[in-house]
């Protein structure tokens, strides 16, 4: 779907970001993406003495959920191509820590389990994300949490409206 980019003029005046006011320091998606970069560094900083990287805890957590069991649902739920998901889960099934086998019910799936070393090794992964995100959260209070975890929320509901044919503007 193709949105047109409004011009300077074309701007409300109570639009949050506006083209006459654009600096990229003050970008909320420059903001999010530097947050997101140092949250990863610093979770591969924790986990690799565990023999782990921030991209392997995540679908880890996920493969231990019953709804994720296969490559195309914990793609989806990670929001990366299933390529990518893909070369990770062959990294992840290369070191031990899950395994693919054929579904009982559909022989043409592939289900992904973890093993035995994978769920020792997730084990880590949940202690170290949450000292992560308590460090980059440091001196918010909880109704700061609280608010910010509710703008998120509502820019996540905006972005869905926008992938809605015919939305030109979430609310």
């Amino acid at each position: 779907m193709a949105t047109s980019i409004p011009d300077r003029d074309a701007q409300e005046a109570g639009d949050p970001f506006r083209v006459v006011d654009h600096r990229e320091d003050d970008s909320v998606g420059h903001l999010m993406k530097r947050i997101l970069s140092s949250m990863a560094h610093q979770a591969d900083a924790l986990l690799r003495p565990h023999g782990l990287t921030s991209a392997q805890g995540l679908p880890l957590m996920r493969l231990s959920a019953p709804d994720y069991t296969t490559v195309a649902e914990v793609a989806r739920s990670l929001q990366i191509d299933s390529g990518a998901t893909t070369r990770l889960i062959d990294r992840l099934e290369r070191g031990g820590l899950c395994k693919r086998v054929r579904s009982s019910t559909d022989r043409r799936v592939m289900k992904v389990e973890l093993t035995r070393e994978g769920q020792v090794a997730l084990t880590e992964v949940p202690p170290v994300l949450c000292k992560v995100m308590n460090e980059h959260l440091a001196g918010f209070s909880r109704s700061e949490w609280d608010a910010l975890k509710l703008y998120l929320q509502r820019m996540i509901h905006n972005a869905e409206a926008m992938r809605k044919p015919g939305t030109a503007k979430a609310t």
